[in-house]
């Protein structure tokens, strides 16, 4: 049977991949997003009847409830949730403002739980179901710049790997995934947020905006390819927990995690001290 998918964030980049790779495989998906015009003309070449249009604005809980009944309307379930909206805000932490870190917050990781509590009980009822969070390499391991944009991943990353445990006994397998640098338009003038206060002592570190800019349309990562990888992890019988997506994450991912457990055996002593002494009078 074909399955059905929800996939936020679909005007572009890996949403709008994942919608051609889910329609290619002969399923049906609902694409979503902040801008209906924007997501027809993004995908009008592959419109069908197997393809739903739903307005969504991630950020808002009552909206979130109400694209996935329009979605169960229109298909009758949904088998694949795909949690992929969000933008990218970069600068150095302290020339961040509270108001943008905030907002970061909003879309990227308080929409994933808005609609992720939307979809669950219609999971819950089928007793089956596949969740694709869209984390980050930034949320595996840290990059300077990123500071409020990766703590929202790894708030993606914590949700998913404890949820996952929450709601597997009914069917439903959660994946984080973890991509590395993909071309998409994350970067792109006008989606990529940069803090706009600058303090001196940083000044040295060069200009957050060029730098970043820079890599625009040098990314190694091909979205249509994650597509398809999606389309694979969701028909998995037992997917992973965490992908990571790209030949540049598992190059950066695994030296991280190398000098991580480095670290843990060297001070494993004074992780042991910090227990409390046996009672001697049980």
């Amino acid at each position: 049977m074909s399955k059905v998918w929800f996939i936020t964030g679909a005007g572009s980049g890996i949403g709008a991949a994942t919608v051609r790779a889910a329609l290619k495989a002969g399923d049906r998906a609902v694409a979503t997003g902040r801008n209906l015009a924007k997501l027809r003309r993004a995908l009008r070449d592959v419109a069908n009847d197997r393809l739903a249009f739903v307005s969504l604005d991630v950020s808002d809980e009552a909206q979130a409830k109400t694209a996935v009944q329009e979605a169960v309307g229109h298909f009758g379930r949904i088998d694949v949730l795909v949690n992929n909206a969000g933008y990218s805000m970069l600068g150095n932490f302290e020339e961040l403002v509270t108001s943008d870190i905030e907002r970061q917050f909003a879309t990227n990781i308080f929409g994933v739980m808005h609609v992720l509590r939307a979809v669950l009980p219609i999971m819950r009822r089928q007793r089956t179901g596949r969740v694709i969070n869209i984390g980050s390499l930034a949320g595996v391991t840290g990059f300077a710049h990123c500071g409020a944009y990766a703590a929202t991943k790894f708030a993606v990353e914590g949700l998913s790997l404890s949820v996952a445990q929450e709601v597997e006994p009914f069917g439903i397998r959660i994946t984080v995934v973890e991509p590395g640098a993909f071309r998409t338009g994350l970067l792109e003038t006008g989606h990529a947020k940069y803090g706009l206060n600058t303090i001196e002592d940083y000044a040295g570190t060069g200009d957050v905006a060029q730098a970043w800019a820079a890599l625009d349309g040098r990314q190694p990562g091909d979205p249509a390819k994650l597509g398809e990888a999606l389309v694979r992890i969701a028909n998995m019988a037992d997917p992973p927990r965490q992908f990571l997506a790209g030949s540049d994450a598992l190059a950066i991912v695994e030296p991280v995690l190398e000098t991580r457990l480095h670290e843990l055996n060297a001070h494993r002593g004074l992780s042991r001290s910090t227990d409390r002494m046996p009672d001697p009078h049980p």
